[in-house]
């Protein structure tokens, strides 16, 4: 590894370090433990959204805007069918399910027509879908306040003297785990080697012979995954509400920024500072307003400390 990749591997705990002393130094463990721990729950959470942005725009070139917006109504969903009576864990399988036939529908339908088109135009496109499901989940379920559970909420164990829920350790312990798997299924297997390749080069690609539609419908089924299950850990982590589940996909691009659209490990390392990083700022009065706005200010420090001296392309072929 060479200084610059490890300077810009460094950066991320370097900052949470700064943070966490500057506004964690005065107080007892057990407060700032508290939001260490909220905050690696939320940042797992942000970095699964990123991770599943990447997969898919590395294997298709879309920027997909509409993740939050699948994951809602898969949640609002869930919340629905425990409402009338259908067994919870069917309820929540409902949820990725949900998320995955809405993904699954735009990566057939609508995104074949626009493969050719510029990668903001394919981007704003997923944006328009999202506001339509979200529309949608409006319209279906009105504003009020909702919970969805799980089990594992009434679990706990004790780290460091501080007691730390089931669900939290949930999401961080199935981030780490998907984004292993992820990272050994593009590195290890043909379709992973396909996805690359259609990454690097789609009109090569298909005159090599790689199953274009296969290999993006793939990734768009691995996307709809991940905001199925994403959506449901925001529903019971933060807020079952659409339009926030919705526009949480907006960290989750922050941390995909951070990885440069690219690097799965450096979407995990950003997704989890930022997550931390945001949560620490609530035990400032002066900044804690000022936490819906923190990832993508890290993201605009992350990339412009990876630029230095280079030149930054989106689509790549700017």
């Amino acid at each position: 590894m060479g200084r610059t990749s490890l300077l810009n591997w460094l950066f991320f705990p370097v900052l949470v370090a700064v943070v966490f002393l500057w506004l964690g130094l005065d107080k007892p463990f057990k407060i700032t433990g508290m939001f260490l721990a909220s905050g690696l729950a939320i940042g797992s959470l942000y970095a699964l959204g990123g991770i599943g942005m990447v997969v898919l725009f590395r294997a298709s070139g879309v920027l997909n805007f509409s993740a939050g917006a699948a994951g809602a109504a898969g949640a609002m969903t869930s919340w629905q069918l425990v409402e009338w009576g259908v067994p919870a864990p069917a309820a929540w399988l409902a949820c990725i399910a949900v998320a995955l036939i809405l993904t699954l529908a735009y990566g057939r339908i609508i995104a074949p027509m626009l493969a050719w088109r510029e990668t903001v135009v394919k981007a704003v496109a997923t944006l328009g879908f999202a506001l339509i499901i979200l529309g949608l989940v409006s319209w279906i379920w009105i504003d009020d306040p909702r919970s969805l559970t799980l089990p594992t909420d009434s679990a706990s164990v004790t780290l460091m003297g501080l007691k730390v829920t089931g669900t939290r350790l949930l999401a961080f312990a199935a981030t780490l785990l998907i984004a292993l798997g992820i990272w050994l299924f593009l590195g290890r297997t043909q379709v992973g080697l396909q996805m690359r390749a259609v990454a690097n080069d789609r009109d090569l690609s298909a005159l090599l012979g790689i199953p274009i539609l296969k290999v993006e419908t793939i990734a768009w089924g691995i996307a709809g995954l991940l905001a199925g299950f994403t959506g449901l850990m925001f529903a019971n982590l933060i807020r079952l509400e659409p339009v926030i589940i919705t526009f949480m996909v907006i960290p989750s691009i922050a941390a995909a920024l951070a990885g440069r659209l690219e690097n799965l490990a450096l979407v995990l390392i950003g997704g989890l500072s930022m997550g931390v990083i945001e949560s620490l700022l609530t035990l400032s009065p002066t900044l804690k307003g000022a936490r819906p706005i923190a990832p993508f200010v890290l993201a605009a420090l992350v990339l412009l400390w990876y630029q230095r001296g280079a030149r930054l392309t989106f689509g790549g072929r700017d």
